[in-house]
C-alpha cells in the first residue's frame, strides 16, 4: 500500500474538513522553513513545553494510524486474555472507557495515583495486568476527536511520536529532572536519587539538588536560554528551582540581581496564563537558543486543576507567539510533551533494562552498562534495585517547518532525546544521561526533514478562544464524573484503520532459534544503528516477569527457556515498531530418523523485502506451509523440503509498505510455528502499520 500526497490528505484531513483556520495557524503550516544549510544547523530556536500527566492511549488510542487501541501485538495475560483486560482491586474485569464529555464531566476527571510505588506495583516488571487495582478504575479512561480537537489536528498537521515515554516511573518532579539535567542522579551523590516530587519549589539552599543541570551546562557554552513562567503560578514545574545553585542564586538576589541563574531561571517572565513576555521576545528579537515554558496550574493539562482544552488553548497561543513574526517560526522547533502518565493506562510495556532476580542476577541481560539504571542507594526494603524506567508512553509533537505533513516517528525516546536534539544543535554535551538511555533513545532528529522540509501541503487546525474555553471548563466542571462500567458493560474502543507518513527508523533487527531436547534458545541480533529492546513473555509461565535483552548496534546477545515438563514451548517477543515473533513448539526428539525443521528471516533491505529459509536437518522430508496474517489475501504458500535440504522463499512487500506478517508452520513430528511481523527499513521514508485499527 503506497501513500501519496493525495491520499494522505485525504485521510488526515477529513475530520477537519469543516474547521476554521486560524491566521496563526495558517502562518505556522505556510511559512517556509529556514533552509540556508538543509541540516539541522538551521534550527536557530529549540522551544520547549512539557504539560502534565497524561499518557499516550488515554489521548491516542483511537488515532489513526499510530500504535493504540489497534495493536495487533497486545501483552498476554496470565489468565489467558491479553494486557487490554485489566483487573481492579474488586477482582473485576475493566476494558478500556470513553470519557465522553456529552455524557458527564471528561475535561476534568479526577487525577489518579502516579508516585513511584504504585507506578512500580501497576506496571509489576512488565506484567501489567493490575493496572486500575493500583492506579483507580478511572486511570483506564480514553478520549476521542471529540474531546481533544486541537490535539488531534495538531497531530495530524505536524509529527506525533508513538515511541515517546516518560523517563522514569514515577512522579512530575523526577521526569522533569530527565529533562532538565538528563539524569535523576541514581548514585546518590548530589541529593538523589529523585524518585518523588522532593525539592520540587524554591527551598533552602542546603537541602537542594547538587548535581550540574543542563540550563548551566548552557549558560558556560554561551549558548542563550530562558525559562518562561510565572513564579506565582509555575505548579512547582520548573525543576530547577530545586538546585543548589539556583537556590543560591535567589537567596543572593540582592547582591547579585544580574546573576543568569536568577535572571534566566528564577524569574517571572509571564504572569499568569498570559504568554505576553515571551510573545514579546519573538517579536522583538531576544527569543534565546533555547526556551522552557511552564505553564501555570490551570493550563497545564492536569487532571484536577486543568483539563484538556485548556491545555490545547495554551499550546495554540504559544504557536500563536511563535508565528508572530514569520521569521522567527522558520527558524524554530517546538516540542510539546508530557511529564509523566499520572496513573492512565498505556498498553505498551516500557522498553526498561532487565528486571532483576532477587539474587541480583537480570531477568535477561544487556550488552550496554546497565549499573545506573536500578534503585540500588537510598532504597526501601521493598524497592531495591528496582529499575528507574523508562515509564509509559505519553504524547509528544514535533512542531516545526521541518516536521509538517501528519508524520508519524516510532522511534524510543523519552526524555532524555530533548536534551540530545540540543546536543546535535548546539554541541553541548550532558555526560550525565547514562549510556544505556543514549544507546536505546534517540535524539528526536529522525522527526525532521531538514534537506527538503518546503516541499509538503497541510491540513488546518482548530482554533479557540480564551472564553470558548473556560466555557467547556465550567460546564464540563458542573456535570458529575463519567463512571467506569462494570461486569460485562465494557467493550473494546475503536482505533479506525488508516495511514500516515512515518519516519525511517534506525532498527534492524533479529531473533533466531534453536530448539533442543530440553530447551529453546533464542539468538538476538542487531545490525541497525541504535539499540533496541527485546521483551520475551514465556507463555507457558507468564506469572514470571518477561525477560529483557538489550542489545547494542553490531552486537548479540543468547537467551534460553528450559521448556514446560510436557516438553513445550510458547514464547511472545515485542521489540520496537511492531517488531513481534512468536515461537511455538516442542522438544526436538529422534532427529536421527525423523523431521528437524527449522524457520528463520532475513532482510533484503535494498528492495524492502524478507527472505524466508526453510531447512530440515533431520532424515524425513517436512511440509512447511507460509500463511499471511495481515497486508494480503492469499492462500497459504505450501512447500515439502526433503532430509537435509533447504528452501528460500521471498515475500515481496513494496505493496505493504515493506510491513510483513505471517506465520510459518509445519506438520508431524517436531512440529513448529513461528510468526513473524514488523517493517523492513530501507533507510527510507514509509507509512505505519496498514493493518493497525480494528475499525474500518
Amino acid at each position: 500500500m503506497s501513500l501519496d500526497r493525495r491520499s494522505f490528505l485525504r485521510f488526515a484531513g477529513a475530520a477537519m474538513a469543516t474547521s476554521a483556520l486560524p491566521l496563526s495557524i495558517q502562518k505556522a503550516l505556510a511559512i517556509p522553513a529556514n533552509n540556508r544549510t538543509g541540516t539541522i544547523m538551521d534550527v536557530e530556536h529549540v522551544v520547549i513545553l512539557m504539560q502534565e500527566n497524561r499518557s499516550f492511549d488515554h489521548y491516542f488510542g483511537t488515532l489513526p494510524g499510530v500504535r493504540g487501541f489497534g495493536d495487533r501485538f497486545p501483552i498476554p495475560l496470565a489468565n489467558g486474555k491479553d494486557v487490554w483486560h485489566q483487573t481492579d482491586r474488586m477482582l473485576n474485569e475493566l476494558l478500556p472507557y470513553h470519557l465522553d464529555q456529552t455524557k458527564g464531566n471528561a475535561q476534568r476527571v479526577e487525577g489518579t495515583p502516579h508516585s513511584w510505588s504504585d507506578a512500580h506495583f501497576a506496571w509489576d516488571d512488565g506484567r501489567m495486568n493490575i493496572w486500575p487495582a493500583l492506579k483507580e478504575q478511572r486511570s483506564m479512561g480514553y478520549y476521542t476527536e471529540q474531546e481533544l480537537p486541537f490535539q488531534f489536528a495538531l497531530a495530524n498537521a505536524f509529527t506525533i511520536c508513538d515511541a515517546y515515554h516518560c523517563a522514569i516511573a514515577s512522579s512530575t518532579n523526577p521526569n522533569r529532572l530527565f529533562m532538565f539535567t538528563g539524569t535523576n542522579n541514581p548514585t546518590g551523590i548530589g541529593g538523589g536519587p529523585a524518585i518523588d516530587n522532593t525539592n520540587d519549589d524554591l527551598g533552602a539552599s542546603a537541602t537542594g539538588y547538587g548535581w550540574m543541570t543542563y540550563a548551566e551546562r548552557l549558560e558556560k557554552a554561551g549558548v542563550s536560554w530562558k525559562v518562561y513562567q510565572d513564579m506565582d503560578d509555575n505548579f512547582t514545574d520548573n525543576s530547577l528551582e530545586g538546585f543548589v545553585s539556583f537556590r543560591k542564586a535567589f537567596e543572593n538576589a540582592a547582591a547579585e540581581p544580574n546573576n543568569p541563574l536568577l535572571t534566566k531561571g528564577l524569574t517571572s517572565t509571564l504572569k499568569g496564563a498570559s504568554l505576553e513576555g515571551f510573545k514579546a521576545d519573538v517579536v522583538g528579537g531576544k527569543l534565546p537558543q533555547v526556551s522552557y515554558i511552564v505553564s501555570t496550574a490551570g493550563y497545564s493539562e492536569h487532571t484536577g486543576p486543568s483539563s484538556p482544552v485548556q491545555g490545547a488553548w495554551y499550546t495554540q497561543e504559544v504557536l500563536n507567539a511563535l508565528t508572530a513574526d514569520p521569521a522567527v517560526w522558520a527558524k524554530t522547533v517546538l516540542f510539546v510533551c508530557f511529564d509523566e502518565n499520572d496513573g492512565f493506562f498505556d498498553h505498551v510495556p516500557p522498553p526498561c533494562p532487565p528486571t532483576k532476580n532477587l539474587d541480583g542476577s537480570l531477568a535477561g541481560g544487556s550488552t550496554v552498562d546497565v549499573s545506573t539504571e536500578y534503585r540500588s542507594v537510598n532504597h526501601q526494603l521493598y524497592d531495591r534495585n528496582w529499575v528507574y524506567g523508562p515509564g509509559p508512553r505519553v504524547p509528544m509533537y514535533v512542531v516545526s517547518p521541518w516536521s509538517r505533513g501528519g508524520w508519524l516517528n516510532s522511534q524510543v525516546h523519552e526524555h532524555t532525546s530533548i536534551i540530545r536534539f540540543m546536543e546535535q544543535r548546539f554541541g553541548v554535551m550532558e555526560p550525565q544521561i547514562s549510556p544505556w538511555r543514549r544507546a536505546v533513545s534517540g535524539d528526536l532528529t529522525g522527526c525532521f526533514n531538514f534537506a527538503t522540509p518546503n516541499d509538503s501541503t497541510l491540513p488546518p487546525l482548530p482554533q479557540h478562544s480564551m472564553v470558548e474555553v473556560e466555557k467547556i471548563r465550567a460546564d464540563q466542571e458542573a456535570l458529575a464524573q463519567i463512571a467506569a462500567p462494570t461486569g460485562a458493560a465494557g467493550s473494546m474502543p475503536l482505533q479506525k484503520r488508516g495511514v500516515r507518513p512515518s519516519r525511517a527508523l534506525p532498527y534492524e533487527l533479529h531473533a533466531s532459534s534453536r530448539v533442543t531436547a530440553s530447551a529453546i534458545e533464542i539468538l538476538f541480533a542487531n545490525t541497525g544503528t541504535q539499540a533496541a529492546v527485546f521483551q520475551v513473555y514465556n507463555k507457558n509461565n507468564l506469572l514470571l516477569p518477561p525477560r529483557r535483552y538489550t542489545v547494542e548496534a553490531g552486537k548479540t546477545l543468547t537467551g534460553s527457556w528450559t521448556l514446560s515438563i510436557t516438553g513445550g514451548y510458547d514464547l511472545f517477543l515485542l521489540g520496537p515498531n511492531g517488531f513481534h515473533r512468536s515461537y511455538t513448539g516442542a522438544a526436538a526428539i529422534g532427529n536421527a530418523i525423523s523431521s528437524n525443521p527449522d524457520i528463520s528471516l532475513c532482510y533484503d533491505i535494498a528492495n524492502g523485502d524478507v527472505l524466508v529459509t526453510m531447512s530440515n536437518t533431520g532424515a524425513m522430508p517436512v511440509d512447511f506451509s507460509l500463511t499471511p496474517n495481515a497486508y494480503f489475501s492469499s492462500a497459504p504458500q505450501r512447500f515439502t523440503v526433503d532430509a537435509g535440504k533447504t528452501v528460500q522463499q521471498t515475500l515481496v512487500l513494496k505493496d505493504s509498505g515493506h510491513w510483513y506478517d505471517f506465520t510459518a508452520s509445519t506438520t508431524g513430528t517436531n512440529a513448529v510455528m513461528r510468526r513473524f511481523a514488523g517493517r523492513v527499513e530501507t533507510g527510507k521514508p514509509s507509512i505505519s502499520d496498514p493493518a493497525m485499527g480494528n475499525a474500518d
